[in-house]
């Protein structure tokens, strides 16, 4: 991973809710804006855990109130 891609990072976001017996259910999906491909999420919690996963590899010192 370069080191814009560690301090930058974008995604088009969907969300949409289905219905899971008699409940609503969010579903989500990820898409990086120049690479083909979609990451498909069951639940948020799932989107959630991937997003943190991404940013693992913030920069030593910084933090999330440093990044707009």
């Amino acid at each position: 991973m370069n080191a814009n891609r560690m301090r930058y990072q974008a995604y088009m976001l969907r969300l949409w809710q289905v219905r899971v017996g008699d409940k609503l259910v969010w579903r989500a999906s990820l898409e990086i804006p120049g690479i083909e491909g979609r990451q498909g999420f069951s639940d948020l919690d799932s989107l959630f855990e991937y997003l943190r996963e991404q940013t693992q590899g913030r920069r030593v010192g910084e933090s999330k109130e440093n990044i707009h």
